[in-house]
């Protein structure tokens, strides 16, 4: 199994993305239900920001909101 990151991102301007893990297919449980609007996690500071439906902020980045609590992450396919 891959040893993924503690905090990952999709943003490619964040200094943690990582293209080449995202590229594997990660998925993301949080609180107990898998989510697929992940836009950045932090295993150990437990929080995850999700994607605010499909609005973009004046950049064209996503808009997001930051929730805490237990985040797992898994390879998909593994």
């Amino acid at each position: 199994m891959t040893d993924l990151p503690d905090r990952l991102s999709v943003d490619p301007d964040s200094a943690f993305h990582d293209a080449d893990i995202l590229a594997q297919g990660i998925g993301v449980r949080f609180k107990g239900e898998e989510k697929t609007n992940v836009e950045e996690y932090c295993i150990s500071e437990g929080w995850v920001r999700l994607a605010v439906g499909n609005r973009v902020d004046r950049r064209g980045k996503a808009l997001t909101v930051k929730l805490q609590g237990p985040v797992e992450v898994w390879v998909k396919g593994e």
